[in-house]
């Protein structure tokens, strides 16, 4: 409990503030921005008004909450933009691929072959070997047309 001691004046606020800044760029996550921004904010009180550490904890606390609540807030509404938006969506990505069906699509449900793995399909019926284009899918059962 002695490190604490470090936290009563108004720099080891900032130095902890600092630190967590660092941090956040070294392992990026955009959570530890939030947090460095809480300890900062403390730091400037505590240089401020002489409030003792109990109540530097408290406010600490506290602004780590809102500072992190508003952080995820914010980012919920202003969505980064990726370069590739379909990276984790396999069978999004899918869509348009001319594929083999390697199982006859037999009353509307067969397999097809993609890549080097095959997929359940749903689609008109079509015996093996028939090229067909994937138009969507549904959980991991892609949805195909004649092609």
């Amino acid at each position: 409990m002695e490190w604490l001691s470090l936290l009563d004046d108004h720099w080891g606020w900032l130095v902890f503030a600092a630190l967590l800044g660092v941090g956040e760029v070294l392992l990026p996550g955009v959570f530890l921005i939030w947090v460095a921004l809480a300890a900062a904010v403390t730091g400037l009180v505590a240089l401020i008004l002489p409030v003792p550490l109990p109540v530097q904890l408290l406010l600490f606390s506290a602004l780590c909450l809102v500072s992190v609540w508003g952080g995820r807030r914010w980012y919920s509404s202003n969505p980064v933009d990726s370069q590739d938006p379909l990276l984790n969506d396999r069978t999004a990505r899918l869509v348009g691929e001319i594929v083999i069906v390697v199982e006859p699509i037999d009353n509307g449900r067969g397999r097809v072959k993609v890549g080097d793995g095959v997929w359940s399909c749903r689609g008109p019926d079509a015996p093996a070997g028939t090229r067909v284009r994937v138009i969507g899918a549904e959980a991991s059962v892609l949805k195909v047309e004649l092609a």
